[in-house]
């Protein structure tokens, strides 16, 4: 139903600026839609029909919609307009999203741009353009209302009513010392039913959250995300205050995140679009894939050396899989559990030996657990539908059974122990570990269950034939 709505709303926008409508009825019919549906159609409009565009709408509702189109596709519409218009319409939108527009802008255009941009506008991303893109600073805006500590609530709504012509972000107003420290912020509720001549003093919460520029995003996006408030203040080293981040910057650093564990886990070197050229796809998949081919001809040769036990138990080649499976599931979750405690960097050498006998027991138990059903339902299926006599069923279900409880104890440790180990030499584990532990554990089931099957099955209880 939404996509229904967000169509009709393009084909509208479209048949507007189509249209042989007089500018100032364009505009005002334009006007009525929202920034980002407005962002939408630009991608569909010809060159010559978003020139139309950039003459009918102002400055403001321009700036306001190359906020929501994607940085590199800002970068090629600017490039299609007057550059003073370019620069005017950088200098209304956010100060973070004009680093990242600029950072898509020819070197060349990019220093004329700066200087056609406002003085107030300038200075603002200087200060985030001196963040490195892995610092939290370099997501940060300037956009919020800054007053004193030593106000009445009557000054602080007068201060708040006069920088709210140039900064919307006033649902929090935020407070400082007479040498810009940070001291705590108010909720605009909180300051509207407060008694005009009251002291400030009893409005501000002086325990507000708050990050440092130069933090490293990864080391400070789960205290962000543990918050719900709508801004968050950056403070340099000196505890002033620079900016604030938005809870929409968090909800992206938080998707970003989320994007790149996932390609990490999947054994990519970095994220993929639709968009992407073939070559850099290819690029970014076959480094693992070599590596996990190689690894996957040295289970493939393990499984030769068995070739007589198979040959003399062929049964048993049904239950490979769910070996293999099971030992698979184990070591993904141990996985995922070791990367997300690796995130505390003050994790000791006590500590990460403790998780690793964790998932050894967990592993342990789970094993247990599932070992005993696959005896009892393997056993019944093998007698019952293979026709074999139920002393044999049975003995190949515990060993299936043992097979099952060793596999996934050690797939516990491997999961454990590989992502403790790549962060040791400082290697991102969430890139190494995904597949590798994947080809890992299956050469581990494999030796376990065939293992065992060769020792028990036909060692010691001569069930071959």
């Amino acid at each position: 139903m939404e996509n229904n709505v967000q169509e009709d709303y393009k084909s509208e926008i479209l048949d507007i600026v189509r249209s042989n409508a007089s500018p100032g009825i364009m505009r005002d019919k334009l006007e009525d839609y929202h920034e980002n549906d407005l962002a939408e159609v630009f991608p569909e409009l010809t060159l010559t029909e978003r020139r139309k565009v950039y003459r009918i709408l102002d400055i403001g509702m321009l700036s306001d919609i190359f906020e929501h189109i994607d940085e590199k596709q800002a970068a090629e519409y600017l490039d299609e307009m007057d550059i003073k218009k370019a620069a005017a319409i950088l200098s209304g939108m956010e100060t973070d999203a004009v680093v990242d527009v600029l950072r898509m802008t020819s070197k060349e255009k990019r220093p004329v741009l700066i200087a056609l941009m406002d003085a107030d506008a300038r200075k603002d991303m200087a200060i985030i353009a001196s963040f490195d893109d892995e610092e939290i600073g370099s997501r940060m805006t300037t956009n919020c209302i800054v007053i004193r500590e030593n106000l009445t609530v009557k000054q602080a709504m007068s201060g708040l009513i006069e920088q709210a012509a140039k900064n919307d972000n006033i649902s929090t107003i935020f407070v400082v010392t007479e040498d810009g420290t940070f001291y705590g912020a108010i909720d605009l509720k909180d300051l509207i039913i407060a008694r005009q001549e009251s002291p400030l003093e009893q409005q501000i919460v002086t325990s507000y959250p708050y990050v440092y520029g130069q933090e490293q995003i990864d080391d400070c996006i789960e205290k962000l995300k543990n918050y719900s408030e709508d801004s968050i203040p950056v403070l340099d080293n000196d505890n002033k205050l620079l900016g604030v981040i938005t809870s929409q910057s968090i909800v992206e650093l938080v998707d970003d995140e989320m994007g790149e564990d996932y390609a990490k886990f999947a054994g990519l070197t970095a994220e993929e679009d639709l968009k992407e050229p073939l070559k850099e796809s290819i690029k970014k998949r076959l480094p693992w894939l070599l590596i996990l081919l190689g690894l996957g001809m040295v289970v493939s040769s393990v499984v030769g050396i068995f070739e007589q036990v198979v040959s003399q138990l062929t049964i048993i080649m049904c239950f490979q899989s769910l070996i293999l499976d099971m030992a698979g599931n184990v070591g993904t979750q141990s996985l995922a559990v070791t990367i997300r405690v690796l995130m505390d960097e003050s994790l000791t050498g006590r500590q990460k030996l403790e998780l690793v006998w964790k998932e050894m027991r967990i592993g342990f138990s789970n094993g247990l657990i599932l070992g005993v059903l696959s005896f009892l339902l393997i056993g019944l299926y093998i007698a019952l539908f293979k026709g074999k006599p139920f002393g044999f069923s049975y003995a190949v279900s515990a060993c299936i059974g043992l097979s099952l409880v060793l596999a996934m104890v050690i797939s516990g440790a491997v999961g454990t122990c590989i992502p403790l180990f790549f962060k040791k030499i400082h290697v991102d584990p969430a890139v190494a570990s995904g597949p590798l532990i994947t080809t890992i554990n299956d050469l581990v089931a494999v030796i376990s269950y065939y293992g065992l099957c060769g020792i028990l099955l036909i060692g010691v209880l001569h069930l071959a034939g």
